[in-house]
């Protein structure tokens, strides 16, 4: 792999492993999973290909990072408006 895909691979398994600590089923469930997608494409060389996948994963952070905005933005009304539906 070449140094500076190497850089942002690394830096993109380090912003998914912090992104997964607030994970709905657990942290250790989303380590997991992460651990075995990166381990299953180790092997992978071609520039393009590892492009491919850091896009991908950087698709992943935006929802994930639209998820827990989502839940922020839930909770918060829960506290604040009564629900009408009942």
């Amino acid at each position: 792999m070449a140094n500076p895909l190497r850089s942002e691979v690394i830096k993109l398994y380090k912003n998914l492993l912090y992104l997964g600590k607030e994970y709905p089923k657990g942290e250790d469930y989303f380590r997991d999973r992460l651990k075995k997608a990166f381990i299953k494409n180790k092997d992978v060389t071609d520039p393009e290909q590892i492009k491919t996948l850091i896009a991908r994963g950087q698709f992943v952070i935006k929802e994930l990072e639209a998820l827990y905005y989502l839940r922020k933005y839930r909770a918060m009304k829960q506290r604040y408006y009564e629900d009408n539906n009942e």
